[in-house]
């Protein structure tokens, strides 16, 4: 354990000092806390992610853990007044498995939903996976990271066979000759990233950015393109297309490491720079410089991020950029590759180990036979008892309370109030469930619309592993228990389960209390016991953890999955021999342009894209309850340019409205010659009235079920 850490769990007493890692971002920086008299505080580890390095969020996330606003006993709303109201423990779950069984008797196992996040630990995400599964038998389960990074997973599963974020180390950024960001602003989002950036063009690398503003990262870049939101596709058409024509595809590698590439070459031939000039926005002179430093550079990295993936076409979005790297040859070569860059804390391991509705843990398919032997033995059920796939987040956020749609659901580290597109619509849909649960530590605004509310351990206050953007498992340690009433996630999961088989079995035999006893040896409290067991669950998977102990994350400062043996080798860097395919070749998959799900009209005649600010994060339950954030970024706000501004009437400052087909939300007007004029923007992490996604569209990519955040259409009025 570096930084003199103490054990969390060494036994008789409680350690003054731990070595852990940021509850915020897939970056996953490494910290140390400090408990004394007056506080816990944050200090920086030079940890190799971070480099010692921390942004605002990082320095102030201890100051969660006192908070007054913190629960700290469960809440349940009263019939007669309609309010939320302190409750036991016993009574609070009493009240959750009586809802549970009232719907499954009156209809069947499917009418109780699950709901995850990707925050959650691997060991809860794994335990939150098995307990929809065989707990409470329901194929509903999907979590927040569908909102995040399904695009890139399942174009980078089709193409590589494999879905890990970074395929190589973080490190390799500040090595590439080229850089070209696609719908990422680290600088905002993962500020001690940019230290790598920084780095690469110290040592005379080019960074190019593709993104409809001028962010704080494309104002960094040596080049900056500036589409218009929805076309990305379209310019990497256009730079394979340049590509071709200035003979820069290495045609050994592929010849020799992938397939189907003639059906791609047939396909960008039609977008020639003048083309996409014209659909996009973007220059043709910078087109063709991209294409340029892309095919002539040594060490190449593409890298994609919710820009281009939070589309109804997003899969094929991100297809576009994986041909084009591999066209290039770069995918498995030392210092170059496509990559994308994960948001949410634990968006890579939330979503290997059982919380997508299609998946079992180690990433393994939940209609594979052989997966769901694999898995059923571990978990000590018949394979035929693990129900089918469920359905995407938004499509089972729209179905809640409808007829045949679920009729309760329980939400773990999530708040889809705020967060999910068309959001006035899912909260109408929340309000609907005859039962619905939420464990936070906050009263979020879905909290705050519950039937039950459960208090939760904070990061800080439990053991387990993260899994970052490299696809490095961290350790994150405890350094405190929670306070007195409030309970982990994993002993609330626990306590369900126990109660729901004591409910059957009294129905069965009233007497017989040992179900009770089995279902909660079966769903341990202790994260240790859960993480062994995923270890063997994930065996033999494309996300193998078997040879990845806790003791070895110690040793070696986080291990690279996959890793099927303890005394064997980590996977840093992938694809160097093979790609993770039944012939080991990547698969190439020939992708064409097509227009935004919704367009402007004489009605809705802006576009409107949505991101993050430096201050604040995800729907900003926590980082709007911290003092210093709230000062940086105290509510929302609508980015114009000052040419739109003008023929609007509208002033900097000025309260703005902003609707869309789907409703509408209001705030301060911010007036920018950085964004295109024909675009409208807004942070999303604000709730009520500034709630930008009361407005964004629901349409949903066909393969990820990713919803098409980052473009509807809207108008514009002083409010």
């Amino acid at each position: 354990m570096t930084d003199g850490a103490q054990s969390a769990t060494a036994p008789g007493r409680t350690p003054r000092e731990v070595a852990t890692h940021c509850p915020y971002c897939a970056l996953q920086c490494g910290m140390t806390l400090r408990a004394d008299d007056a506080g816990v505080t944050v200090h920086p580890r030079q940890f190799p992610t971070n480099r010692g390095g921390l942004c605002q969020k990082g320095w102030t996330a201890a100051e969660l853990l006192d908070h007054p606003e913190r629960l700290t006993t469960p809440l349940v709303r009263d019939p007669a007044t309609g309010a939320l109201e302190p409750a036991t423990w016993d009574a609070a779950l009493d009240r959750v498995v009586a809802g549970i069984r009232a719907v499954q008797d009156d209809a069947d196992r499917d009418a109780v939903a699950v709901f995850g996040g990707g925050g959650l630990t691997n060991e809860k995400a794994y335990a939150l996976g098995k307990f929809a599964r065989i707990g409470l038998r329901t194929r509903h389960i999907d979590y927040n990271g569908r909102f995040c990074m399904s695009s890139a997973a399942a174009a980078g599963m089709r193409a590589f066979g494999i879905d890990r974020g970074l395929p190589f180390p973080l490190a390799d950024l500040g090595r590439a000759d080229t850089l070209l960001l696609v719908g990422a602003n680290p600088a905002e989002t993962m500020p001690p990233l940019v230290r790598w950036l920084t780095e690469q063009r110290r040592n005379g690398g080019k960074l190019i950015v593709i993104d409809p503003r001028v962010t704080a990262t494309a104002r960094q870049a040596d080049l900056h393109l500036q589409p218009l939101p929805g076309t990305d596709l379209a310019v990497a058409n256009a730079l394979l297309h340049i590509a071709l024509t200035e003979g820069w595809v290495d045609r050994s590698y592929v010849a020799d490491r992938t397939t189907g590439f003639d059906a791609v070459r047939r396909g960008v031939a039609a977008w020639w720079p003048a083309r996409a000039e014209q659909l996009s926005g973007v220059p043709v002179a910078d087109l063709e410089a991209t294409a340029r430093a892309l095919g002539t550079g040594g060490r190449v990295i593409i890298l994609t991020a919710r820009g281009a993936e939070q589309h109804a076409k997003g899969v094929d979005t991100v297809t576009a950029y994986v041909n084009l790297a591999l066209a290039l040859g770069l995918p498995g070569r030392d210092g170059s590759g496509y990559g994308c860059l994960t948001g949410q804390g634990n968006g890579q391991g939330g979503r290997e180990h059982g919380q997508k509705a299609d998946q079992l843990p180690g990433y393994r398919k939940i209609d594979d036979p052989a997966a769901r032997e694999h898995v059923a033995g571990v978990w000590g059920v018949p394979a035929d008892e693990l129900p089918g796939p469920g359905v995407p987040a938004y499509q089972l956020l729209d179905s809640l309370g409808t007829p045949g749609g679920p009729r309760a659901m329980l939400v773990f580290g999530s708040n889809p109030v705020v967060s999910a597109p068309r959001a006035a619509r899912i909260e109408g849909r929340l309000r609907d469930l005859d039962l619905l649960v939420v464990a936070d530590l906050l009263l979020s605004e879905t909290a705050a619309v519950a039937d039950v509310v459960l208090p939760t351990a904070q990061w800080a206050e439990e053991d387990g592993t993260m899994t970052n953007l490299e696809g490095r498992v961290l350790r994150r340690r405890a350094l405190r228990p929670p306070p007195p009433g409030v309970r982990t996630d994993l002993a609330i999961i626990s306590d369900l389960a126990a109660r729901l088989a004591a409910t059957e079995a009294t129905d069965a035999n009233p007497s017989d209390v040992r179900p009770a006893a089995v279902a909660a040896a079966r769903f341990p409290a202790d994260p240790a016991a859960v993480y062994a067991e995923l270890r063997r669950a994930s065996a033999g998977g494309a996300a193998d953890y078997a040879g990845i102990s806790w003791d070895r994350i110690d040793a070696e400062d986080g291990v690279y999955w996959p890793c099927p043996t303890e005394d064997g080798p980590d996977a840093p860097r992938l694809f160097a021999d093979r790609f993770a395919t039944p012939d080991g070749r990547a698969r190439f998959h020939p992708v064409d342009h097509r227009p935004a799900a919704e367009q402007v009209c004489a009605t809705y005649p802006l576009h409107f894209t949505t991101g993050r600010v430096l201050a604040q994060y995800q729907s900003g339950t926590q980082t709007r309850r911290v003092a210093a954030l709230r000062r940086a970024a105290p509510e929302a706000f609508v980015e114009l340019h000052p040419d739109l501004a003008a023929r609007l009437g509208i002033d900097e400052g000025d309260p703005v409205r902003v609707a869309s087909r789907r409703g509408e939300f209001r705030a301060p007007a911010r007036l920018s010659a950085g964004i295109r004029p024909d675009t409208v923007f807004a942070p999303f992490h604000y709730a009520g009235a500034g709630r930008a996604n009361s407005v964004t569209n629901d349409a949903v990519d066909p393969i990820s079920g990713m919803p098409e955040f980052k473009i509807c259409a809207v108008r514009v009025e002083k409010a």
